[in-house]
């Protein structure tokens, strides 16, 4: 499952696209996203996932359960 940011609670301070080592996380209409198609929950760069642990707002960044969980080739 990739993550997404619920846009309600995104602050669009940005933490989470700087830390993201996919560049899966980008700007749109004022709050940020999660391009699914690029997220790997970074499986194989870092024990947790840099968006969730760099957002300052609680419940904002969420497993996105609509979408496969990712899987190294």
């Amino acid at each position: 499952m990739a993550y997404k940011i619920i846009t309600s609670s995104c602050t669009a301070c940005g933490a989470c696209e700087i830390e993201c080592p996919n560049t899966a996380i980008k700007e749109k209409n004022g709050t940020f996203i999660v391009k699914p198609e690029l997220c790997t929950e970074c499986i194989g760069h870092f024990d947790d996932p840099q968006c969730l642990v760099a957002c300052p707002s609680d419940g904002t960044v969420v497993i996105d359960k609509s979408v496969p969980r990712y899987q190294a080739a």
